[in-house]
């Protein structure tokens, strides 16, 4: 007798039918969405969006093929990797009218956010995070939930991502890479759009502020404003400031350098909220400093601060909100949720400018 349970046949009527259909497609996109992201990470490393840049105009199959490192028994494959990078807003084909001749490839916006010679490339980024350091702990998020570890990272490598992270120099220039790739872009935004956010200030602080590309840009951007990076020593490592830009290494959650405003670009949401509290405390000590009044500057993302119609990028923060969950022990948060953080480690008011797409700039006063 077989071991596993028999399921007698039934006939299912048409209308259940088409719903059960249905279901079992949605599943399987489901199940196959991790296809989307791998795919783009292969046609990154095989250079594909930088190729059709260099040709200067709509490539054809046939160029596209001269043009790529791979092996000729591949060539076949690769309008199949090219139908679905169409199919995901990744490229587009423009069919020519009138005549024979291939469907040529062309880029859209996004893959232009993925050349390498686009200072606001968004490629470190997903270089990084499609790293196998950075998905094989999802592998492991069911024995997580199941043990005491502090993270699913923690459960597939032995030790947290910070740590892991001060002793293994592949992950901690991916690393840097990925969120300097990232300021390059938010910063560009927030000097263009709201550069009053910065005026009066006499100096900066960029809390966990790594290689310094938000920095750099604020102290070319306001030549009079004395800016300063603190990150974990082995991070600013080799660092060099300029006229108005220096490097510290040190723990924010041991102490903070006085300055007239603290920027925190992407860091609170990294940790829990006990530990957010204490780097909130850090900055209230730093900018309150010689009874002086200054603010915090925060720049992270508000969950369902987005149009309750624009699903894609409500469905975006719950991903980044499990990244969290998976990596560190941060979250992404509410307002509410937010506004407690500030409240509890001393600070009397907050206001939020929604102008960074996902996240938001918050500026936050003692």
């Amino acid at each position: 007798m077989s071991s596993f349970r028999q399921h007698s046949f039934k006939l299912v009527p048409g209308e259940q039918a088409t719903e059960l259909l249905n279901a079992q497609a949605h599943i399987w996109n489901h199940i196959f969405n991790f296809i989307n992201s791998m795919s783009l990470k292969c046609a990154i490393q095989l250079g594909i969006p930088d190729i059709i840049h260099n040709h200067a105009k709509p490539m054809t199959l046939s160029e596209l093929l001269v043009a790529l490192p791979i092996h000729p028994t591949k060539a076949r494959n690769i309008p199949r990797l090219m139908r679905i990078l169409i199919h995901s807003g990744f490229f587009v084909a423009e069919e020519m009218i009138g005549n024979d001749e291939e469907e040529r490839y062309a880029l859209t916006d996004a893959s232009r956010l993925l050349l390498k010679e686009n200072p606001l490339s968004v490629t470190p980024f997903l270089l990084a995070m499609l790293d196998p350091v950075l998905t094989t702990p999802w592998q492991f998020l069911t024995a997580w939930f199941q043990n005491e570890d502090l993270t699913p990272f923690d459960t597939a490598h032995g030790q947290m991502f910070w740590d892991y992270g001060c002793h293994d120099p592949k992950l901690n220039n991916f690393f840097n890479d990925a969120m300097a790739s990232d300021a390059r872009l938010v910063i560009s935004v927030v000097i263009d759009k709201c550069s009053a956010v910065f005026g009066g200030l006499e100096s900066l602080v960029d809390v966990g502020g790594g290689t310094g590309t938000m920095a750099k840009a604020i102290a070319d951007a306001f030549p009079s404003m004395e800016c300063t990076v603190l990150d974990l020593p082995h991070v600013v490592a080799g660092s060099e400031g300029s006229k108005n830009l220096k490097y510290i290494g040190g723990d924010m959650f041991e102490a903070v350098p006085p300055a007239d405003a603290i920027l925190l670009k992407w860091i609170l949401h990294d940790w829990n909220d006990e530990e957010c509290v204490k780097i909130l405390r850090r900055c209230k000590e730093a900018i309150t400093s010689n009874d002086k009044k200054g603010k915090v500057i925060i720049i992270e993302m508000i969950v369902q601060n987005q149009k309750e119609d624009d699903k894609e990028s409500n469905e975006t923060q719950l991903f980044f909100d499990m990244l969290m969950m998976v990596l560190v022990t941060g979250k992404e948060r509410n307002e509410k949720e937010w506004a407690k953080l500030f409240f509890d480690a001393g600070f009397s008011d907050y206001k939020i400018t929604h102008i960074l797409g996902l996240r938001s700039l918050i500026q936050v006063y003692p």
